[in-house]
C-alpha cells in the first residue's frame, strides 16, 4: 500500500496494522500453490455440535494485489467478525511478483492467476466449510473485501454476468446474501485517472497493452447489474482509494437499473474500515449483519 499522505492517514494506518495477527481455527487448501489457502474462524460461543448455525462471511484482503500484503493484515477484522458470531473464511490468493516493477513498487496481481484463485476458492468454499467449519451456513454467505479485496468481492459476485467466453463465468448468480465492499477499487477507469495505488489496476490486467482487452472481464463497473445486494462502505477522507471511485461504481449501477448502497463515513480514511479498534469497524460489522442475518 502507498505511504500515508497526511499525519492522520499515518495514524490510521499505524492503528490498523498495530494489532497482532489473529490465528485461525483451521486452514484449508483449495489448490496446490502455497497461496491457495483459506483461513477459517469459528464463531465464538458455538461448538462443533451446536444446533444453531452461523452466517459465513468470506473476507478478501487488500494490498493493491501486491505480494507484500497477505491475509494476515486483515486477520484482526476476521477475529472481530468471529467474536460477533459469524463464521469467517479469509481467502488468500496469488498476487504480484515479489520484486519491484521497473519504475516503482511491486507489480500488482497476476493475470489470470489472481482471478483463477478467487473463483476457485469461492467454488470450493462450501465443501471446505462443511468439513472444517461445521458451524458455518454457506446458504447465508456474505462477501466482504477491502480495497483491492473489495474489487475482488464485487467481481466474484458478478461472475454470472462475465463475457460468455470468460473461464470464470457461472451459469447463474452465486448463492450470496450480498456483498459489503470496503473502499473498493470498483471502477478501473476512474482509478486509472486518479492513479490509485500507482496504477495497480492496469498492472493487474497485464499493463497498458492488455488493459482494454481484459477490462470487460475484470472491471466491476462494467459487470452490472448483478442482482446481488451490494453495499459500499467508504471513508470520505480516504486518499488511497478516493470516494470518487465508489461513487462512480454506484452511478454505473444506477444506470444499469440497480440500487447499490453507499455508506459514507465522515472523517474516516482508508484503514479504519479494517481496524477493529476504530468506530468504522463497528459500522462494517453492522453492514454485514444486515445482509447476513
Amino acid at each position: 500500500m502507498p505511504d500515508a499522505d497526511t499525519p492522520r492517514d499515518a495514524a490510521e494506518e499505524e492503528s490498523a496494522f498495530s494489532h497482532p495477527p489473529v490465528e485461525p481455527d483451521a486452514t484449508a487448501a483449495y489448490g496446490d500453490h502455497p497461496d491457495q489457502v483459506v483461513d477459517l474462524y469459528a464463531p465464538h460461543g458455538t461448538g462443533p455440535d451446536a444446533a444453531a448455525s452461523a452466517p459465513l462471511v468470506v473476507v478478501l484482503h487488500g494490498g493493491a494485489w501486491r505480494a507484500p500484503y497477505d491475509r494476515r493484515h486483515i486477520s484482526p477484522l476476521a477475529g472481530l467478525l468471529a467474536r460477533r458470531g459469524f463464521a469467517v473464511a479469509s481467502v488468500e490468493y496469488r498476487r504480484g511478483a515479489p520484486g519491484p516493477a521497473p519504475d516503482g513498487p511491486p507489480v500488482a496481481g497476476r493475470w489470470p492467476d489472481t482471478f483463477d484463485d478467487v473463483a476457485a476458492a469461492l467454488d470450493a468454499l462450501p465443501d471446505l466449510a462443511r468439513r472444517a467449519l461445521p458451524q458455518a451456513d454457506p446458504r447465508r454467505t456474505v462477501l466482504t473485501g477491502h480495497s483491492a479485496g473489495g474489487h475482488l468481492a464485487l467481481w466474484a459476485a458478478a461472475r454470472h454476468v462475465l463475457p460468455a467466453d470468460a473461464p470464470w463465468r457461472l451459469p447463474g448468480p452465486p448463492a450470496l446474501r450480498g456483498v459489503v465492499a470496503l473502499a473498493p477499487i470498483a471502477d478501473f477507469a476512474v482509478a486509472g485517472k486518479l492513479d490509485v495505488c500507482g496504477g495497480a489496476a492496469r498492472q493487474l490486467l497485464g499493463g497498458e497493452d492488455c488493459f482494454a482487452q481484459r477490462q470487460p472481464y475484470a472491471d466491476p463497473a462494467l459487470l452490472l447489474p448483478t442482482g446481488i445486494a451490494t453495499t459500499l462502505v467508504q471513508g470520505r477522507t480516504d486518499t488511497v482509494v478516493p470516494q470518487a471511485v465508489a461513487e462512480s461504481y454506484a452511478d454505473a449501477a444506477a444506470r444499469a437499473g440497480e440500487v447499490v448502497g453507499l455508506t459514507l463515513l465522515e472523517d474516516v480514511g482508508h484503514f479504519p474500515l479494517i481496524d477493529p479498534a476504530a468506530d468504522a469497524g463497528a459500522v462494517v460489522t453492522e453492514e454485514i449483519a444486515q445482509l447476513a442475518w
